[in-house]
């Protein structure tokens, strides 16, 4: 996960592969309320790992509930069998809907029979979601419930003992948010020991996928739910959980949305394959392949899989109730972008109540990028884009903000000069003009890219792993300087900030001369060790380089190995040789490399090329305070003449002479922190992006 301010997305272009979902966040937490619930213990497999299953996690286990999991990553959740192991509790929420409703629920009715006193808090944002409809329907049922802040809305205190009034429907509104159906759903059942209980929905219900899917999962914990259209349901008398043993979670709809969206916009190829979900899924977002079909996406399904790939280019616009989609709406507002036509989504009112007021969210971040946008109490219309901007996406603390405005990267591909492009379009003649400009594709910056931890912790990563982008429009942030400068630590904290791919040149020439000399290559035989380097079975993981599985990080630091790497980096072949492989390291999102000629040779296109520098004597001294903590004995007089008969070979050699690239900034870090020097080539950086100013 990048747990940075902001990621810089460089323009995408192409998708193909698999991508393997997380679980599912609507089914994850609702099976960990009926099981903490339930009777016996239940094996929970491909549980969602997320913030928001984390603080449902956490509460159930100080209500006293044992969890435990296992060496293949299954939680095995024994529930407290609806009788109350603790009476007192404060519990924090995060800004997770799907635990604060059916706990508040759950706890208020506990507390009723079973006495207690319970509090119930979250993030700011979290007490500004309404719940007043869910705990209006509780006080009418007899819970004793307090807003302790804003009358209607968490924090709350649940208390009892009190009676409940069972004879009478259970009235709740249906037309804000399904999930306080949903909560009494789930907790009814604790107190339908002798008779039956029914509740009956206010107004239109909204969101009917999501109650079926609480409905399927109480079934398998042992409550068959009498339903009477979307208006009226029956928990029958004698309603008690029991666990179904193993459970399977599926994977999240609503985060496949933005992979199916992917595959309408960018798999021109091949198809890009979905597992986790397919055409029988619980969970109503899968319906979300239906909406984007319409949009012009090719779509082919199976038990547990989607594939989808661009059909009609640009995509279609559309006019779509969305009441049926809710979260995965949001996608088809980014896929709007990149249609032949205006796109139209209705019904969409309940946005304002989520992680953030998604309607207005997504208005103001759309308009950013350039769009024509304009939006009402409960629909929003969205003008296809072709004069993008840069910009940086403020994500409101909302992890469906940053995935779909993930999608805005793709907009190089509406300059795409495809035949299928002009056959599909309804004017061929004033397409192919506009095809004749400037591709202008631009970047995108997401801020506050971890948010993502609520539902999907790796998505980026996972879509790094599906999607290309042009060699020249990935970033590149060269350090070069003599050695001892301090470029690996500067680079290394760059490269952190930034989120971007790191490269330790030095270290591949190290462990180049490492295995030739393991191998008892002649070192001055420059073909030979170059056969060694092309060779290489080299990987970097968590700050340690591996060569042939095995950690090689101390062999590379020594001294030995610095002047033999010297000795090998003059052979010309053995540079080329080695070329490539730091080629390869151009990866998504960016890259920052270190060296020698990182900025002259390796990387002549790099945005940005910082040259290094301390004199011999400060380099001398911090390399034998370095030697020194370590335990090993060092002449810091002796120190300073091999740094300074290195340097000289490195500036004399034929092959890449050490030398600034003629547009390198220049940065002498002698009297410097390390914390300073990164923020220098951090401001420089800045200067060469097209982003407005950071919110």
């Amino acid at each position: 996960m990048f747990k940075i301010p902001f990621l810089d997305l460089p323009p995408l272009r192409s998708a193909a592969g698999t991508v393997r979902l997380p679980g599912s966040k609507s089914i994850s937490n609702r099976v960990l309320l009926l099981a903490g619930l339930s009777e016996g213990t239940t094996a929970v497999h491909d549980l969602l790992d997320s913030d928001d299953t984390a603080v449902m996690l956490a509460s159930l286990k100080t209500l006293g509930c044992q969890l435990k999991t296992d060496h293949a990553g299954v939680l095995h959740l024994t529930g407290i069998g609806g009788r109350l192991q603790t009476r007192q509790a404060q519990l924090f929420l995060g800004n997770a809907g799907t635990a604060m409703r059916p706990l508040t629920a759950a706890l208020a009715l506990l507390a009723a029979t079973q006495g207690g006193e319970f509090e119930l808090s979250g993030v700011p944002r979290m007490h500004e979601r309404p719940i007043a409809d869910l705990v209006d329907a509780l006080r009418l049922l007899g819970c004793q419930i307090e807003c302790l802040g804003n009358e209607g809305y968490p924090p709350l205190k649940l208390t009892g003992p009190s009676p409940l009034k069972l004879d009478e429907p259970v009235k709740v509104r249906g037309d804000v948010s399904s999930q306080f159906l949903t909560a009494l759903l789930l907790a009814l059942p604790l107190v339908a020991t002798q008779q039956d209980v029914v509740i009956e929905v206010v107004g239109e219900l909204i969101s009917k996928p999501y109650i079926h899917i609480t409905l399927a999962l109480l079934e398998r914990f042992g409550i068959q739910v009498q339903r009477e259209g979307w208006q009226r349901f029956t928990i029958p008398a004698g309603s008690r959980y029991r666990s179904p043993g193993d459970l399977h979670v599926e994977g999240d709809a609503s985060s496949a949305s933005y992979f199916i969206a992917l595959g309408a916009i960018a798999a021109s190829d091949e198809p890009l394959r979905i597992e986790g979900v397919g055409q029988a899924s619980l969970q109503g977002d899968v319906r979300f392949a239906e909406a984007a079909q319409a949009m012009g996406a090719i779509v082919a399904s199976g038990p547990n899989w989607l594939e989808v790939r661009r059909g009609a280019w640009p995509l279609r616009g559309i006019d779509l109730d969305c009441n049926h989609i809710p979260d995965a709406a949001m996608t088809l507002a980014l896929m709007a972008l990149y249609a032949d036509g205006p796109t139209t989504l209705r019904n969409i009112a309940s946005w304002r109540v989520k992680e953030t007021d998604r309607l207005s969210a997504m208005a103001t971040e759309l308009r950013k990028l350039g769009a024509e946008v304009e939006e009402g109490p409960d629909w929003l219309r969205v003008q296809p884009l072709r004069d993008w901007r840069a910009a940086s996406i403020h994500t409101y603390d909302d992890h469906r903000m940053a995935m779909c405005f993930s999608l805005a990267a793709f907009n190089g591909l509406l300059s795409d000069r495809s035949p299928q492009r002009v056959k599909h379009h309804p004017d061929p003649a004033a397409i192919r003009g506009e095809l004749q400009t400037k591709d202008r594709a631009v970047p995108v910056r997401i801020l506050d890219p971890q948010c993502v931890a609520k539902t999907f912790p790796d998505y980026f990563e996972t879509l790094f792993g599906v999607v290309e982008a042009r060699s020249e429009d990935i970033p590149v942030i060269t350090i070069d300087g003599p050695t001892a400068s301090g470029k690996g630590t500067l680079a290394d904290q760059v490269a952190h900030a930034l989120g971007y791919v790191i490269l330790d040149s030095g270290s591949l020439y190290r462990a180049c001369a490492l295995a030739a000399h393991r191998g008892e290559v002649d070192l001055d035989d420059g073909e030979a060790v170059a056969a060694v380097g092309a060779n290489l079975n080299l990987s970097f993981k968590n700050g340690h380089v591996w060569l042939d599985e095995e950690d090689i990080s101390e062999d590379l630091r020594r001294e030995a190995t610095g002047l033999m790497a010297s000795q090998v980096a003059a052979h010309p072949a053995v540079r080329a040789a080695l070329n490539q492989l730091q080629l390869d390291f151009r990866r998504l999102p960016g890259l920052v490399a270190d060296g020698r000629d990182m900025g002259t040779d390796v990387f002549p296109d790099a945005g940005l090329k910082v040259f290094l520098t301390a004199s011999a004597a400060t380099r001398a001294e911090r390399r034998h305070k370095q030697l020194i903590s370590k335990g090993i004995s060092a002449n810091i007089e002796g120190l300073r003449q091999d740094l300074e008969a290195r340097d000289a070979r490195d500036k004399n050699r034929a092959a890449s002479p050490l030398h600034p690239a003629a547009d390198a900034k220049m940065l002498d870090n002698s009297a410097q922190s390390i914390e300073e020097s990164t923020q220098r080539v951090l401001a420089w950086w800045a200067q060469t992006r097209p982003f407005a100013v950071q919110r």
